[in-house]
């Protein structure tokens, strides 16, 4: 089972910002057995798929050449209750990258309107990554093919 917390990137521009779409239906994994009476969306989920696809923005701008590491998510504001059975965009924005580590930030939105976000998501950075086989994941777990990049 793969935990992916987006199902596409509708949009990518290297080094500055990238956008993606999740819809989260109660047929979820992560809601099973999670809330007895009513399901939830967990906090934490939004904060995982605006980190996930900002991750890959990171890996994409470095030309598949390093592996992101999350290591910091600081002034996150996540809904508290909200139910499955949405659709919302994600976006996520380098704020500045180096050879060792990546800042950005990154919102979701339901019909425009701001749901979540994180002010601060850092990456480190790892280089020991063969490039064939990141950019085989990217496209893949994007929903591209490659001659779409």
């Amino acid at each position: 089972m793969r935990f992916l917390f987006y199902d596409s990137i509708t949009r990518i521009e290297k080094g500055k910002d990238i956008s993606g779409i999740k819809t989260f239906a109660l047929s979820e994994e992560f809601l099973r057995g999670h809330f007895e009476k009513v399901a939830l969306v967990p906090g934490v989920i939004f904060i995982e798929a605006m980190a996930q696809l900002l991750g890959w923005l990171v890996i994409y701008s470095h030309d598949f050449k390093l592996s992101p590491v999350l290591t910091l998510v600081e002034g996150a504001k996540i809904p508290s209750r909200l139910r499955p059975g949405f659709k919302a965009e994600i976006h996520g924005e380098i704020i500045s990258t180096s050879k060792r580590d990546t800042l950005g930030t990154a919102a979701m939105f339901i019909d425009g309107e701001k749901i979540a976000s994180a002010d601060r998501i850092i990456y480190s950075h790892f280089d020991k990554i063969d490039p064939g086989e990141l950019y085989r994941r990217f496209c893949y777990y994007s929903g591209k093919q490659s001659s779409e990049f």
